[in-house]
């Protein structure tokens, strides 16, 4: 059983629900354009810390000794064997944290896009 209404009845309920809505969207929008923001800081954040990361692991021998020095990090250790041992277990630690914030950042990249595509969609089914 249906029930016939009137075209302007029909149009004020249209016009309700379309002023109703038009705010949320608004709200939901500018949630959603802040957290992409807050997401892209984030990302060239971990960008830039792994390139740093990645700058500290590149610096070779005697540059690596030189800044150790001249930051008052160089200390001398009875045995050098266990100073090399400390120094090949720091690098994989680097490059093990190196590899976790890659990852990061193609998870965070993913994400962002995965936002993007549900806030087309989205307006699209507007």
């Amino acid at each position: 059983h249906f029930e016939l209404l009137p075209s302007s009845a029909l149009s004020a309920a249209q016009s309700h629900l379309l002023s109703s809505l038009v705010p949320e969207f608004d709200t939901l929008l500018s949630r959603v354009e802040t957290h992409l923001d807050r997401l892209e800081r984030r990302e060239q954040a971990l960008i830039a810390r792994c390139e740093l990361l990645d700058g500290r692991l590149s610096m070779s021998g005697e540059d690596g000794e030189a800044m150790k020095r001249a930051a008052g990090l160089g200390r001398k250790s009875i045995a050098g064997e266990g100073d090399s041992s400390r120094e090949a277990l720091k690098l994989k630690q680097l490059r093990a944290k190196k590899e976790r914030l890659g990852y990061t950042v193609e998870r965070l990249g993913l994400q962002a896009q995965q936002k993007e595509r549900q806030l087309r969609l989205s307006v699209a089914a507007q």
